[in-house]
């Protein structure tokens, strides 16, 4: 047609958004009873709010979702989230907004909806791996006594491993590589740094020496040192100091994608960023923060990896981000380095511009029969973009004789 009114424009968001299938049935089901009520939902509900720029047609999809959920009108519930499950919602958004329907809805309209979206990914074949809530396979999550307080997570049984996260990230940056490391027979201890995640923020900026305490101080509570320490980024640098300062909590030390020391250069850079967010917040680093964790090709290949380390960036306190900022620009363990005595394994990226592979070859250098290991194809979050490599890597040098 060369010509298009309200209906037809319509007409394309409905196909859009619940498919061509079922839109060819309900349109060629009219008659003359019900086809003015078709007509009208598909100009003024499918054209007039569909077509709204307020919104983007994710948040419309998920928020018609909870409407439905709370309104118990279960057959337009499945109706649209097997539509939005088809057209590439996260289920990561989709579980998110039957979490808060719990709360708003009641728990009886969320287990429905729980049900019903299971019964979905099951006839898609996109059903997710078992996640028992067995004593061996449970997360389970709790806050350190002492203060500040800093939110743990603790899965698996067997031998202790810490796992310790990237500036601007939260323990959520590991999921998937603290299963596997359960699965393999170790327990898996997990926490968010100060002015992260679930964690307390204090009053900053904080310090390096700060935040390695923090992490002494759980090891501690624990009870389970010393500990295999696996850190990347700034969780790398806490590690360095962990090892250089309490050498009696640390077994085996693997230093990912990080730096004992930046160059005058770079630490200008850092007063910069934490002027930036001071002043305009999180949204006025977010883009380039990930930009900088996550290499152009794997953006472009993983698009809902990058929003979750956007979201998770745009969420976090900016002050809280700020004063970590002092700690990351100003560490300095590189003189310190050959005090280290537990076996250490490094890994870089060699497409990382934050902490390039020559950051990683200074620290290998310094430390008593470190090893240094490149990843091709990884730029700053290596766990996230080369998962499979990273864990073999880790896996190996894990299974070496102390």
């Amino acid at each position: 047609m060369d010509r298009e009114d309200d209906f037809d424009r319509g007409v394309k968001n409905r196909r859009a958004v619940l498919g061509d299938e079922w839109v060819d049935k309900s349109l060629a089901g009219a008659n003359a009873f019900n086809a003015d009520f078709q007509a009208l939902i598909t100009r003024y509900a499918w054209h007039d709010i569909w077509s709204r720029p307020g919104l983007d047609r994710t948040t419309r999809r998920l928020l018609v979702l909870g409407m439905t959920m709370g309104l118990a009108r279960w057959e337009e519930f499945e109706l649209h989230c097997e539509a939005a499950i088809r057209g590439g919602v996260p289920l990561e958004k989709i579980q998110e907004t039957l979490m808060q329907g719990a709360i708003y809805c009641g728990v009886p309209a969320a287990n429905t909806a729980f049900k019903l979206t299971m019964d979905i990914l099951r006839k898609l074949g996109r059903l997710p791996e078992p996640e028992p809530l067995t004593p061996a396979a449970r997360v389970a999550t709790h806050h350190t006594f002492s203060t500040p307080q800093l939110r743990v997570t603790i899965q698996g049984e067997g031998a202790p491993v810490v796992l310790s996260h990237a500036l601007g990230l939260d323990s959520g940056m590991w999921d998937d590589y603290a299963a596997r490391l359960a699965a393999d027979g170790r327990q898996v201890l997990r926490y968010d740094h100060r002015g992260h995640g679930g964690s307390a923020t204090p009053p900053g900026p904080y310090s390096m020496d700060e935040l390695v305490d923090d992490a002494a101080r759980v090891v501690r509570e624990w009870g389970r040192g010393p500990v295999t320490w696996i850190g990347l980024s700034m969780g790398a640098m806490v590690g360095q100091g962990l090892a250089i300062r309490h050498p009696e909590l640390v077994s085996r030390l693997v230093l990912a994608n990080t730096t004992a020391r930046y160059p005058q250069a770079a630490v200008a850079g850092w007063a910069q960023r934490i002027a930036t967010v001071q002043a305009q917040g999180m949204a006025a680093v977010a883009e380039i923060v990930v930009e900088r964790y996550l290499h152009a090709d794997f953006r472009a290949a993983h698009p809902a990896v990058a929003d979750a380390i956007r979201q998770r960036l745009l969420s976090d306190d900016a002050a809280g981000y700020a004063a970590s900022c002092h700690a990351v620009a100003n560490v300095d363990w590189l003189d310190r380095l050959a005090e280290v005595r537990c076996p250490t394994q490094v890994i870089a990226g060699a497409l990382d511009a934050g902490a390039p592979p020559a950051m990683g070859q200074a620290i290998a250098e310094r430390i008593p029969g470190a090893t240094l290991q490149v990843m091709a194809d990884a730029s700053h979050l290596s766990v996230l973009e080369t998962p499979e490599e990273f864990r073999q890597i880790v896996g190996r040098f894990l299974q070496q004789p102390s």
